[in-house]
Parts: structure tokens; C-alpha cells; sequence
């Protein structure tokens, strides 16, 4: 089975939190490309031309992120119902990522033992997206 790619709606910040994501996860941005440099231009209003219509984010572990921003003609509902989770080998590598997630966005579970990891938290970013950070699993 391919592994699902999650692909994350903004209204009208993507850019900036594709930017973010590739500065906390040291990751390589692909592709990030406008409405008003897609081939879709001509079609597009020219009041969504620096809105982003596709971002591709790659990760050194062969992993990815997709975004873009909603278009005019479709109305933005947030982002519900839907969390990112991140596991990390270490207490160390969860607790940064938590922490870089964290700046400026909002803890709503502090980084704490669980019975799963050493550290489990969750938090929502500056750009409102959810995130669970996993510090060094627990075996089953």
C-alpha cells in the first residue's frame, strides 16, 4: 500500500507555514507554486494569484508533506477532526519539534510520560494545525 500523504488547506498562509514546517522539520521545499504561476493562471482571479495552489515538502526520511491554499471559489472551514503525529526515536528530538511547533501556536497537552512513550504532548501551531509528538516509544 502507498503511504497516505497528508495534504494540509490554508487560507491564504501557506506559504508561511510551508516555510515554517521546512525550517522545524529541516526539511526540503519541492515545489511551491501560486495560482498565479500555475498553468490553471488564466482560469484563476487575479485576487488569489499569490494564493498558493501547490506545496510539496520533502523530509530526509523519505517522507512528505503536501499544502495549498484554499481557492476563492471554495469556502475555508479550519482545519477540524484532523491531527498530525510525529514519533521520535528520543525524548530529546520529540521535545524540540514540540517545542518549535509550539512557538507562537498553543500547548493543549503538555509533554508528559504516557503509558505508549517516554513523552507523548499535543499542541497547535501558530498556523492552526494539530500536532501529537511521540518521544521514545514504549514496546508493546
Amino acid at each position: 500500500m502507498p503511504q497516505p500523504i497528508p495534504y494540509l488547506s490554508f487560507d491564504g498562509n501557506c506559504a508561511d507555514a510551508m516555510r515554517f514546517y521546512e525550517r522545524v522539520f529541516d526539511g526540503d521545499m519541492k515545489t511551491i507554486m501560486s495560482f498565479g504561476e500555475s498553468p490553471m493562471a488564466a482560469q484563476s482571479p487575479r485576487e488569489a494569484h499569490h494564493r498558493i495552489m501547490h506545496a510539496f515538502l520533502a523530509f530526509k526520511d523519505g517522507g512528505s508533506l503536501y499544502a495549498g491554499d484554499c481557492p476563492l471559489s471554495m469556502p475555508y472551514d479550519g482545519k477540524k477532526q484532523t491531527m498530525m503525529t510525529l514519533s521520535y526515536p528520543t525524548i530529546g528530538e520529540a521535545t524540540k519539534i514540540f517545542n518549535a511547533l509550539a512557538d507562537g501556536g498553543q500547548i493543549t497537552m503538555p509533554l508528559a510520560p504516557s503509558f505508549w512513550a517516554k513523552t507523548f504532548g499535543m499542541v497547535t501551531d501558530r498556523f492552526g494545525v494539530s500536532w501529537a509528538v511521540n518521544g521514545e516509544e514504549i514496546p508493546a
